[in-house]
């Protein structure tokens, strides 16, 4: 699928080319756009991040940087046209799965369609924000985010504000992927955490919080859950995601940030990931 949008974003990274390796580009200019993000929140990773985002801009000039610039408008107003996955779909316009040893992302079409069968109807989203006042999803491969954005549309189109009711808590083991979720998340102003790790060995090693997730104060809104949860209300309830933000979001509740560990998202008894 092609759209005007896409061509311009695709016309933009292909003048990069005759200077720069394009897969390289589009990589740094994915976690380029998601440092710009995170650190207009994350104050706890700000120093750390700032100087990964100038050793990134070193080796590009100022046209190139210009030219990121450029792309990320045509990705705002791309999803402010609708909500989709513009960035999985550059991905592969710029042919750059075939480098990336056959990584594909799940077509847009076919995640709304799952998202459609997960959810369920409006009564079954009901009854899920009944339970806790809210409902969760946890994505263990999110690759460029499509599902977790079909899934948004999905509650938006049900008639729930999914800024206020819904949470998401997403890995995956590429980076790069980690990063083209969380910018399209952040400019869906979607609540999440994307963590990079490995959803099937259990570990993992760096989250990124949108910005949503911080003002929302879904720190607080996770913790309290998790309380109730505590309290005898069920096995599902006690499997809540704890993978919350324990040190960008306590900047916006108004203290200190305390050194902690990543955390990991909500494991089931048997120690499987819970999915949603």
């Amino acid at each position: 699928m092609t759209s005007p949008r896409l061509n311009s974003i695709v016309k933009l990274f292909e003048t990069c080319r005759y200077k720069h390796d394009l897969y390289t580009v589009f990589r740094d200019w994915c976690e380029c756009s998601a440092i710009s993000m995170s650190n207009a929140v994350d104050l706890a990773n700000f120093e750390k991040r700032e100087a990964r985002y100038v050793e990134i801009a070193r080796k590009y000039g100022r046209e190139t940087m210009t030219t990121f610039s450029h792309i990320m408008g045509e990705v705002v107003m791309a999803l402010e046209e609708k909500p989709q996955d513009i960035l999985g779909m550059t991905f592969h316009a710029l042919e750059l799965h075939n480098k990336a040893r056959g990584q594909f992302f799940t077509p847009y079409p076919v995640c709304q369609l799952m998202a459609r069968i997960i959810a369920g109807s409006a009564e079954d989203m009901q009854q899920a924000i009944a339970k806790r006042g809210f409902m969760i999803a946890q994505e263990p491969a999110v690759g460029s985010g499509a599902m977790i954005v079909a899934l948004a549309e999905t509650v938006l189109e049900a008639g729930f504000n999914y800024q206020q009711l819904l949470h998401v808590t997403a890995v995956d083991i590429d980076p790069r992927a980690v990063h083209m979720a969380y910018i399209q998340f952040s400019l869906l102003h979607i609540p999440a955490t994307v963590i990079v790790g490995d959803s099937l060995a259990m570990r993992f090693r760096e989250e990124w919080h949108t910005m949503a997730h911080v003002m929302g104060g879904w720190s607080t809104k996770l913790r309290r859950a998790r309380e109730n949860a505590g309290a005898g209300v069920g096995e599902e309830e006690r499997a809540l995601p704890v993978a919350v933000p324990r040190r960008a979001a306590v900047v916006a509740a108004g203290y200190s940030a305390q050194q902690q560990g990543t955390s990991a998202p909500a494991v089931e008894g048997k120690g499987q990931l819970r999915l949603f």
